[in-house]
């Protein structure tokens, strides 16, 4: 189960809680524009847009769970199970595998605009990475400064949904979960006024109780809705720290804590990681399950000329300041 929002202060952010039982060991991965990008069906890609972003480095290629390219350009996959339906190879088609989408993507695509006119060709495909490795049932956020969409590829085919409150989680497809908003029109971060019955004298004993009825739960279609609220609520200063820690604080509003959701066989969903990426200038923040502490990676700091990818390894271990020493 995952989380992926935008938010834009000054800058403009993109981000997600990746929330799993296991980790694939993975890292923050930059593709410089001159690695080579080779995909089964389609034409590899020489040379593209550099990006950065959490990927599960294998035989040298990056399989990215979320990234930012250099101009902007945003891109999340999130587990859709029993939902997502990929397809056959088709002629006349740019046949494209779910593990190679982000890649494929964010290596053309400066806008969701030109993003759109690639997915009105492209096939999503049944094909795996490998044997040990079969594709992952998943639902696409992709975002630019100003505008976001929702791809999902189902039993109807490659649907495209505007997504204007930059926001997506798992199921239920994409279009249930904005349906499912209107049930919360009433939910205000303002006091409540009695509409109950005017005869009593009912009265505000708590802040907070224009919230009541906002789900609070971790399943899929709770934690949009409150990421949604929480995100369309929320204010912040423009600086660089504010943005990010803001940020983090609505991804906070909808972590997994291990324990609450018991997968059996002593496992439990947890948030392995939260990321957070200045998409304007390409710095790449995360913090994860064990350390609280977000760090940064600058994929501006690396030669992007170069053919070979860049990985860091998680910072995994808790950080503590001591303050007096």
């Amino acid at each position: 189960m995952c989380t992926a929002i935008t938010y834009k202060t000054k800058d403009h952010y993109f981000g997600r809680n990746l929330d799993l039982e296991y980790s694939y060991k993975e890292t923050v991965t930059i593709t410089p524009r001159n690695y080579t990008f080779r995909f089964r069906q389609v034409q590899d890609l020489e040379r593209h847009y550099a990006m950065i972003g959490m990927a599960f480095v294998v035989n040298d290629q990056p399989l990215y769970y979320d990234a930012t390219n250099e101009k902007g350009m945003s891109m999340a996959g999130l587990h859709f199970p029993d939902n997502a339906d990929y397809k056959s190879c088709a002629e006349g088609k740019d046949n494209v595998a779910s593990f190679e989408f982000i890649s494929w993507i964010l290596g053309q695509c400066a806008t969701v605009d030109e993003a759109k006119a690639l997915l009105e060709r492209m096939n999503l495909v049944n094909i795996a990475f490998s044997e040990e490795l079969p594709p992952a049932p998943l639902h696409w956020l992709i975002a630019d400064r100003d505008k976001s969409v929702t791809v999902e590829c189902v039993g109807e085919g490659l649907k495209v949904y505007d997504n204007p409150v930059g926001v997506l989680t798992n199921n239920p497809p994409f279009e249930f979960q904005m349906f499912h908003l209107n049930n919360y029109m009433n939910i205000s971060r303002e006091e409540p006024e009695n509409r109950f019955f005017d005869k009593l004298e009912l009265k505000k004993y708590s802040r907070g109780m224009g919230l009541i009825g906002l789900p609070g739960d971790l399943s899929s279609q709770s934690r949009f809705v409150r990421a949604v609220f929480t995100k369309s609520n929320s204010i912040s200063g423009d600086s660089e720290p504010e943005s990010v820690s803001q940020f983090f604080h609505i991804l906070g509003s909808v972590e997994m804590q291990r324990g609450c959701v018991h997968l059996g066989n002593g496992e439990y969903d947890i948030t392995r990681y939260s990321s957070c990426c200045n998409t304007d200038r390409g710095i790449y923040y995360y913090r994860t399950y064990e350390n609280s502490q977000i760090t940064a990676v600058d994929m501006h700091r690396e030669n992007l000329e170069e053919k070979v990818l860049v990985s860091y390894p998680l910072a995994a271990e808790q950080a503590i300041y001591r303050q007096n020493g």
